[in-house]
């Protein structure tokens, strides 16, 4: 008899792979072959269409050429690769500013890169699902809620920023520049689609993500993925703080009056956009990757909880000390970058989880390790007291200026105003990256500001909507059984949770932060699936240990 090889002492044995028939190889083949003909065909496409139109369309018009000579290969190849082009889309991201301000001069078209990659991709998984008869609303329980915030914004663009466009005289020709008047200012309904583009439009990455994260192995490299990101991300920060530091780079130190209290573009240091840096003041904002201080500091404190998840959920090792890593760089990147925000909420982000994931029982696994990380961040802040004190000054004078609570009312009386009728003041009007197409009002907390848009009623649908999020998600962690799935869903839980209802700033209208959170609500849907298909393994391989052992004992 043929004598079977030994399991691994406490490692479940995999199901043996089916024998495939000859016409199940020969239609594999088949498969592989039409894969690389569409490859071969699609690049070629895009390459002839980049060469025979792009490139002469750039010698009349630069930013047309490279508009409709790039965008339109980009967009056609993302809608034949939709998953391919997610990947693309996740990795631009971070990487964005860099490209727009150190690679192509600001030129503001690669902003909406991202967005090449991201809708071709999602109308082409909503249209393979239509063919497979799969379900594009992918929990139905948000179905009510989504369906009245759609409503809200549709009235808002439609009757507020509708009749701004259509109804009201222009400011131009009225006497003081219709001072005291209502009036046209700029193209109020282009400022309304792109202000609900802003508010709603990366709420499909949740349908996308559902059918992007299909197993165990690619939820667990979307998140190492993520991690290398937050590794990199953060390595070239430290090396930008440096070359700061050494004067390689000048930053705003040679600048005169408020320009040394200002972050701009035209001090920027090997990457990332608009940076302040004058040490005679203790001023630093740092951009990192990304185009502005603040989208850094919304990357860092989105990382604090993704490094986290690796970290303590990962199943290999070597992943869960790179997580460990990419937690203390974050870190020591929310003390260097200037931002309270970010230096204040990386560490309670980091006991949230702690707390509410309940992985504060498997911290003595990693603690002589995070021992000593700590003892290295300490060595380097101990060499740098200047910073920590500047920062503890910067919080003290910005609690005694305007305590948070009381910042936050005053935000929310100021909306409560402004209001004009139950429908707001129109879509896109308290949005910064609507600026382009008319005036904006300057608001720096998330609901006040739905509130000055859209009224009471939009305002309480997206709250509706975000409270029906975090509850179906609850429900979905709570229902799953396999231990190391569920981990992966309590980190994604309390993340949500966390962004759902914050309050300050407005996180769910800026990149990285807003990708992210409809990114991991749609894996987290995704999860019960991927729980299921552990179980079936799980269930396989104990059938297959139990007959193992059945047929020990019948032998003589």
């Amino acid at each position: 008899m043929v004598k079977t090889k030994k399991k691994g002492k406490g490692k479940a044995s995999q199901p043996h792979a089916p024998t495939l028939t000859p016409k199940e190889i020969a239609a594999q083949k088949r498969a592989a072959k039409a894969a690389r003909q569409k490859i071969i065909q699609v690049n070629g496409a895009c390459i002839g269409f980049l060469l025979l139109i792009g490139l002469p369309l750039m010698l009349i018009n630069e930013k047309i050429g490279l508009a409709l000579g790039a965008g339109v290969p980009v967009m056609y190849w993302s809608y034949m690769f939709p998953r391919s082009a997610l990947w693309l889309f996740l990795l631009y991201m971070p990487f964005s500013g860099t490209v727009i301000y150190q690679l192509v001069g600001g030129n503001a078209l690669f902003n909406l890169a991202k967005d090449a990659f991201f809708i071709p991709a999602c109308v082409a998984l909503i249209q393979e699902c239509k063919r497979e008869k799969k379900p594009i609303f992918v929990n139905k329980e948000l179905i009510p809620a989504l369906g009245l915030l759609t409503l809200c914004a549709t009235l808002t663009l439609l009757v507020v920023n509708g009749s701004m466009q259509f109804v009201l005289p222009l400011c131009a020709n009225l006497p003081n520049d219709g001072q005291g008047v209502l009036c046209k200012d700029g193209q109020p309904l282009l400022q309304g689609v792109l202000g609900l583009k802003v508010l709603m439009g990366y709420i499909p990455l949740v349908f996308c993500a559902f059918y992007f994260v299909r197993n165990k192995k690619q939820l667990l490299w979307l998140c190492r993925i993520h991690l290398l990101l937050a590794l990199l991300c953060c390595g070239l920060g430290l090396v930008q703080y440096r070359m700061l530091l050494s004067g390689a780079c000048e930053g705003t130190r040679n600048e005169v009056g408020d320009a040394l209290f200002k972050a701009s573009v035209e001090a920027k240091c090997l990457v990332g956009g608009s940076l302040g840096y004058s040490p005679s003041q203790n001023f630093v904002r740092l951009p990192g990757t990304f185009a502005s201080p603040w989208h850094w500091a919304w990357f860092l404190i989105s990382n604090s909880a993704i490094t986290f998840t690796t970290a303590f959920c990962d199943t290999s090792l070597w992943w869960r000390l790179g997580g460990l890593v990419g937690m203390a760089l974050v870190f020591f990147n929310a003390v260097i970058c200037g931002q309270r925000i970010a230096l204040a909420l990386v560490p309670v982000v980091t006991i949230a989880l702690l707390i509410l994931t309940g992985q504060v029982a498997n911290l003595k696994r990693f603690l002589p390790i995070g021992v000593g990380l700590g003892v290295v961040l300490m060595v380097v802040m101990a060499q740098h007291p200047e910073i920590i004190q500047e920062r503890i000054e910067s919080f003290q004078s910005r609690a005694e200026a305007a305590p948070p609570e009381e910042f936050i009312l005053g935000q929310f009386e100021w909306a409560m105003k402004e209001q004009r009728g139950f429908l707001g003041r129109g879509l896109g009007k308290a949005t910064n990256s609507t600026r382009v197409f008319g005036a904006t009002a300057l608001t720096e907390t998330f609901h006040p500001k739905l509130l000055y848009e859209m009224g009471y009623p939009g305002m309480l649908a997206f709250i509706a909507l975000t409270s029906n999020i975090s509850w179906v998600a609850f429900k979905v962690m709570r229902s799953l059984k396999t231990p190391s799935v569920r981990n992966f869903a309590s980190s994604f839980w309390v993340f949500i949770l966390i962004i759902s209802f914050f309050p300050y700033w407005y996180p769910l209208d800026t990149d990285p932060v807003a990708v992210y959170y409809w990114l991991f609500i749609g894996v987290l849907f995704a999860l019960p699936n991927i729980d299921a298909q552990e179980q079936e393994q799980l269930k396989a391989a104990e059938a297959e240990e139990l007959a193992s052992k059945k047929g020990k004992r019948r032998r003589p």
